[in-house]
């Protein structure tokens, strides 16, 4: 339902008042204002005398919805003005209706049709009126096509609940997948898809949608300069030819340019999604119809999101030899299911804080047997992708599933790395009280430079209007605090890993769980009290809003760099190990990004990088750099 305001001028309009069920007003608007008088009667339907005969009001009626007093009774008009001479008679019937059910003023103040007698304005055959309409005047502007219902039909209130539910998912843009008001139900694993080229190695939600994710990507591209820039200067080298890269990875317009510029550079790739609700499913369309094998659709189940995993690894005549990893679901289940072809892996590249760790317990476990690139500790994916591209990202995320003010509320943030520390910055800007809680005494001392007040999550959980985990570990949040926490507090999560927060705790039989939008449950529990939970505990920023493209170029282009590296790196320069990404690359995909913003760098003389004993072209810091 729409209002559309416009110029000043306004006319006053007959509707029925608050008490009445329905109403049929007896006389036009009152259109015009001449002198000497400041308002004046348009022509009525009804003879002056019959006008005359109504009843009068009583004293209480002006604004609470009681009969309307007749003209002939106002200060200054008289039956005679309100009836110009040589008006038609109103023909005498034994029961007359108004012709016209759609005039605006046979309707209801609901916007129904006006029906049954009490609608209607009745002219006996004797001339008298058997029923009076009982309206009140209301100022409405001129082109105002439609007025809020006071008392919605079936139909109108149906359809008020389709537009906000519509509008939170579509609102999502390139976050909520183009399908998500789609009617159809049936799994993609159901379906029997085939691309324009013949190729049925895929499972997309619809393949129909690929010109609309082609758009998304050519959008995408316009905001990854560092990525298209390596794609033009690399393509012709081809320094992933032979590569087979299986990829695990959140799959957005970002994550396809990514894609298709590892095809440019020679490598064939296979792909699945590292998260269930962040697949854009046009996306995936589009990288389907361009004959990536991709397996992945938004809203998978967990027995999908293995199936698709398995789909992508178990091929007959291909083997990977990378791995491009965002979460380390990708190399637990390659480990795990196929111990042989873990062996063959060159390398192992990853970007998340969960899946770095599990590279870690691998390796002191001594099971690690490829090495592999930890590319979250980068400085180039820690202090933008984390720091930057959260601090916008959480506000989007919150602002899109509960369309909340920020002023004035009470946050915890559960960990202050570089996730929290963007966090904590964007809600402090808006006016929240932020505390944060951290194990870490060197975290918890930077959060207290910065003026936030360091607690334990016990301590604040009964006050608190929003929590938000950012840690990377599990049990952040568990039952005990879900049960203390205050109605309508809002829970969610900005790390990887779903078990910050402990949902299932949340399954049992005494609570009830409401879906009230896309991504958004209420969990209610038996005394009434709800909780707002956030993509059931699953990262928030992709999986109910999107996130800064040119943010996501660098995360990009230092994954293509690695994969470039570990891939070409001659034999023993890499054991079977994690290693970070060497300083120079990250210098280099800094580099790449600086001419969007014009920037130009300040170069040493000799005599400088003499006196510093650097090299003029870098690196510039040592490893052990803290920026």
């Amino acid at each position: 339902m729409s209002v559309q305001v416009a110029a000043p001028a306004v006319e006053l309009k007959e509707l029925s008042g608050p008490m009445d069920k329905a109403a049929g007003p007896s006389c036009e608007s009152v259109t015009a204002h001449p002198p000497g008088h400041g308002v004046a009667a348009a022509p009525c339907s009804l003879p002056a005398a019959e006008r005359e005969a109504a009843p009068a009001p009583s004293s209480s009626s002006c604004g609470g919805g009681g009969e309307r007093p007749p003209l002939s009774g106002c200060p200054g008009l008289s039956a005679a003005a309100a009836v110009p001479p040589g008006a038609a008679k109103v023909p005498q019937a034994s029961a007359m209706k108004r012709s016209d059910p759609h005039h605006p003023q046979h309707r209801h103040r609901d916007g129904g049709d006006s029906g049954g007698a009490a609608a209607e304005a009745l002219v006996s055959p004797d001339g008298t009126v058997t029923e009076a309409p009982r309206t009140v005047k209301k100022i409405q502007f001129a082109d105002q096509k439609q007025e809020f219902n006071k008392r919605p039909t079936k139909i109108g209130r149906r359809s008020l609940s389709r537009s906000i539910s519509q509008s939170s998912t579509d609102s999502y843009s390139s976050a909520a997948s183009y399908t998500d008001s789609s009617d159809d139900e049936t799994s993609p694993r159901d379906k029997q898809q085939k691309n324009s080229k013949g190729s049925s190695d895929f499972c997309v939600k619809n393949i129909k949608q690929a010109e609309f994710g082609r758009r998304e990507i050519e959008i995408a591209e316009q905001e990854m300069p560092a990525l298209m820039a390596l794609r033009k200067r690399a393509q012709g080298e081809k320094p992933l030819a032979g590569a087979k890269i299986v990829g695990c990875t959140h799959i957005t317009a970002q994550t396809a340019v990514l894609m298709e510029t590892l095809g440019a550079l020679g490598a064939q790739c296979r792909w699945a999604a590292c998260n269930i609700y962040s697949t854009l499913n046009e996306v995936a369309a589009a990288l389907a119809e361009s004959g990536f094998p991709v397996f992945a659709w938004k809203g998978e189940s967990e027995d999908d999101f293995w199936w698709c995993i398995d789909r992508c690894v178990n091929v007959e005549g291909w083997q990977p030899n990378m791995i491009l990893d965002d979460g380390g679901d990708l190399t637990h289940w390659i480990y795990k299911k196929y111990p042989n072809m873990f062996k063959k892996i060159k390398g192992i590249v990853e970007e998340s804080v969960t899946g770095v760790h599990r590279l870690y317990q691998l390796s002191k476990a001594g099971k690690l047997c490829v090495p592999a690139m930890n590319v979250n500790d980068s400085v180039t994916k820690q202090k933008f992708d984390n720091l930057y591209c959260c601090r916008e990202s959480i506000l989007d995320g919150l602002k899109r599933t509960t369309d909340m003010m920020f002023g004035g509320k009470q946050v915890v943030v559960c960990g202050y790395g570089e996730v929290g520390k963007g966090c904590c910055a964007a809600l402090k800007a808006m006016g929240s009280i932020v505390y944060v809680t951290e194990i870490d005494p060197i975290c918890a001392l930077q959060a207290c430079m910065d003026g936030f007040r360091l607690v334990k999550l016990n301590e604040v959980i009964r006050q608190v209007d929003i929590v938000i985990t950012c840690t990377g570990n599990k049990n952040v949040v568990t039952r005990e605090h879900l049960d203390r926490m205050k109605n309508s507090c809002i829970v969610c999560n900005m790390g990887h890993s779903n078990t910050e927060i402990d949902v299932a705790s949340l399954r049992t039989p005494e609570l009830t769980w409401e879906r009230v939008r896309s991504q958004v449950d209420h969990v209610i529990w038996p005394d009434g009290k709800r909780i707002v939970l956030l993509a059931e505990g699953r990262l928030l920023n992709l999986s109910c809003s999107t996130v800064p493209t040119f943010v996501l170029s660098i995360t990009a282009t230092t994954q293509a760099l690695a994969l470039i590296e570990l891939y070409n790196a001659p034999e023993g320069r890499y054991k079977q190990d994690v290693y970070l990404l060497p300083k120079k690359m990250d210098e280099y995909v800094a580099s790449l990004h600086l001419p969007t913003f014009d920037a130009h760098l300040t170069e040493l003389t000799d005599e400088q990088a003499k006196y510093l004993g650097l090299n003029k072209n870098g690196p510039f810091k040592p490893n052990y750099y803290r920026y």
